[in-house]
């Protein structure tokens, strides 16, 4: 549920799509217009009043009229070079305030508005940039009474409300391209300020601990903590007989076994000399006493982190350590990010002296690590609770600079093979659960069975690192809707997470897709969609203008399926209604030319996510990833392409399908393309170390990997199949970096 908050107004209204949260346009206001301004002169003659030169140009000075100041030359060269400047400076501004116009509109939709009101957004001035909520509300305090500051997690800007509109202004003129320095990093940044109408935020909802994971504050006293500290010696020393490194990230010390980082195991045959430190054995004893663990460990590693350093997200590798594992947190808080395969995060703060203890599913499924950083974004409030997760409250949430922290992680070395429930990440059992293979189908049955087990079913455990990646409209499925006449009715069959239901606000638009959790996101940013199957949408006839089906037919497993969802479609359009279809090519070399897909097949999968301009925009991502809202699997049958009919079937000799290489041109129509799970989504835009990261055997997770079924199609296959359709004609066909598209016209 949505609070609104009312800037500058009274009246309230349900909001519409365009005032989604968080980021906000920019619209120029007073000295910043968008009106161009006539650059100062340059050159300078004589001025009214100001006598002519009776010195034979040996002297730079002009002697005043009635008794006027004295002007040299010099000074007038200086005067317009201040100008100059200042000018530069107002233009700069003004180049920032469009940019950020357009990036935050693009991505957030909260509208800036051109006259005063109450509220103001300034960008620059978030949590996700450095700045805390005591440093900014001592800023915008000068101006007036604050009466709400919001602070989104992560974002580069915040929003101030303000007790009246004269306040707003006043602090607006002042703080409007103004040079400040972050108090905890020693850095500048300029403010930039616009006024808001509306801003709106979700109520938050405290987020639960992951399952089998524990925090006990307090466990051991001040005193016990100063000296396990002061027990560790971090000196070099030759000699010593404990495994030392200094790791990129951080110091590390091993105690009972070295962990080796080469392999992420333990050499079981060869324990280090002297076993746990003494200092160590009457807290062990004290956790097995109280039950929070239920074997006492032989194996300590000890990790010092200063400020700005972290450890990569990683599951303790299931075949080196038993069960439980236990960590104390030793000098300094910290936050601890824990993220699900299906990529649900949880952020863990983990006082000093708490100790944290992770069993069961938060041991083996989990990832965990720390973001090296030098703050954390914590509650503000004194009052909020000092253990547990960090709730996303913009109300009430700050930085807080981070000290050394230095923890102690007791484990207990496995003996034998981990048998835990979780295969799909447990190195043990790694290819021991592996599935039988599928083949292709041979009656409708096997047809719907294979779709649900590698399409349906598959949507449903990705949805949310699937969304996270699917930004970037495309810019020709961009084109055709802008195309349309305001007031049209459109059907996205397949709409994933509804990147395409709000491009044209001049059409009614709703969606609709197989996959609930890909629904379920579209309702959360305002999108009508529901939860249907492509071969049966609920609904009527004849009554749509126009419908999309971007990346979802290639997924059916039949030439016969296939048909069926471009014949739907063709039900829901009016007469003369139009139908835009993209279908992944199994042509990825074209005309000479590469499509994006195999172009980036050296580049990082970071670059994946980016987006471009122009008709070159990426493409792959979707093509790689396609989402399908409906089912899919292996085909035993190709389209004829000189069949008119578009329905002839050729066997295809091997009946196995084939696991499709990424980023490889392919050689088999009906294949499965694997999708890999990942532990941590980079965003665009998000600092990360990525110097640090390369080649720590730590970050190399076991990620789990779903397969997906597609049926690439040659070059004609899809418009034969659409001219066996006689309630339709082709008005367009066309072949858009790695797709085959065509538009159709119903009859």
């Amino acid at each position: 549920m949505r609070r609104l908050l009312q800037l500058g107004k009274t009246r309230q209204r349900t909001p519409s799509a365009s005032e989604q949260p968080t980021f906000f346009t920019v619209r120029l206001y007073g000295s910043h217009s968008t009106k161009k301004r006539s650059p100062p002169p340059t050159q300078h003659g004589p001025t009214r009043g100001a006598g002519r030169r009776h010195d034979g140009g040996r002297s730079g000075v002009c002697p005043p009229q009635d008794g006027g100041l004295q002007i040299t030359s010099m000074e007038t060269g200086k005067n317009t070079e201040d100008h100059l400047k200042a000018h530069k400076m107002k233009k700069k501004i003004l180049r920032k305030q469009v940019r950020a116009q357009h990036t935050l509109m693009r991505h957030e939709g909260i509208e800036c508005i051109s006259h005063a009101t109450q509220s103001l957004v300034i960008a620059n001035a978030g949590l996700g940039n450095g700045m805390s909520r005591h440093q900014l509300h001592r800023i915008v305090d000068n101006y007036g009474v604050v009466e709400t500051l919001l602070m989104p997690p992560n974002k580069p800007y915040s929003f101030v409300q303000y007790e009246s509109t004269e306040e707003a202004k006043k602090a607006f003129d002042a703080l409007n391209g103004k040079e400040v320095t972050l108090e905890d990093f020693d850095q500048n940044i300029v403010l930039y300020c616009n006024f808001v109408g509306k801003v709106f935020w979700k109520n938050s909802v405290p987020t639960s601990l992951p399952p089998d994971l524990k925090v006990i504050e307090d466990i051991i006293s001040p005193e016990e903590e100063r000296k396990m500290l002061e027990s560790i010696d971090w000196r070099g020393d030759e000699n010593t007989q404990t495994a030392q490194k200094t790791l990129k990230h951080r110091r590390v010390k091993h105690f009972g076994y070295e962990f080796r980082y080469d392999n992420n195991d333990v050499d079981k045959d060869n324990p280090l000399p002297g076993g746990l430190p003494e200092i160590c054995i009457p807290f062990l004893e004290k956790c097995l006493k109280q039950g929070y663990i239920k074997h006492k460990p032989d194996q300590l590693t000890v990790n010092q982190y200063e400020p700005g350093q972290g450890i990569p997200p990683h599951i303790d590798t299931h075949s080196a350590f038993e069960d439980e594992i236990i960590s104390l947190s030793l000098g300094s808080e910290i936050v601890m990010d824990f993220k699900h395969p299906d990529g649900h995060t949880v952020a863990v703060m983990l006082p000093r002296r708490s100790l944290l203890v992770m069993t069961g599913e938060s041991r083996y499924l989990w990832t965990h690590g720390i973001t090296p950083r030098k703050y954390d974004v914590i509650q503000a409030s004194e009052l909020g609770q000092k253990v547990g997760t960090i709730t996303a409250d913009v109300r009430d949430l700050t930085l807080k600079r981070r000290e050394t922290r230095t923890s102690f992680t007791f484990r207990k070395v496995r003996r034998s093979s981990c048998n835990c429930i979780y295969p799909s990440v447990c190195d043990s059992q790694k290819g021991q659960q592996r599935q039988a293979e599928p083949s292709f189908p041979h009656n409708e049955m096997e047809a719907s069975e294979l779709e649900q087990q590698y399409v349906h079913k598959v949507y449903e455990e990705i949805a949310t690192h699937f969304s996270s990646t699917r930004h970037s409209p495309w810019p020709r499925v961009v084109e055709f809707l802008r195309s349309l006449p305001e007031g049209s009715i459109v059907a996205d069959v397949g709409c994933g997470n509804g990147k395409y239901l709000g491009i044209n606000r001049d059409l009614y638009m709703v969606g609709c897709d197989r996959s609930k959790n890909l629904v379920d996101i579209c309702g959360e940013k305002d999108c009508q969609a529901f939860v249907c199957d492509a071969l049966s949408v609920p609904i009527r006839s004849g009554s749509c203008d126009a419908c999309i089906s971007i990346a979802v037919i290639h997924h059916f497993s039949t030439a016969e399926r296939r048909l069926a969802a471009i014949r739907e479609l063709a039900r829901l359009l009016k007469p003369g209604g139009t139908a835009l279809i993209y279908v992944w090519a199994m042509e990825q070399e074209y005309k000479n030319q590469k499509s994006k897909y195999l172009k980036e097949k050296h580049g990082s999968k970071d670059k994946e996510e980016e987006s471009s301009t122009g008709t070159s925009q990426r493409l792959l991502d979707d093509q790689k990833h396609d989402r399908s809202s409906q089912g899919s699997a292996c085909s035993d049958r190709l389209l004829d392409d000189s069949e008119d009919k578009g329905c002839a079937a050729k066997p295809v000799a091997d009946s196995r399908l084939p696991v499709h290489t990424n980023r490889t041109s392919f050689h088999s129509q009906d294949m499965l393309v694997p999708w890999h799970l990942k532990g941590g989504i980079k965003k665009k835009g998000a600092v990360v170390d990525e110097a640090s990261l390369a080649g720590c055997k730590e970050s190399q997770e076991l990620s789990p990997v779903f397969h997906r079924y597609y049926h690439v199609f040659r070059e004609g296959e899809l418009e034969a199949a659409c001219r066996s359709l006689d309630c339709v004609r082709i008005l367009k066909n066309y072949y858009d970096q790695g797709n085959w598209c065509v538009v159709l016209e119903k009859l």
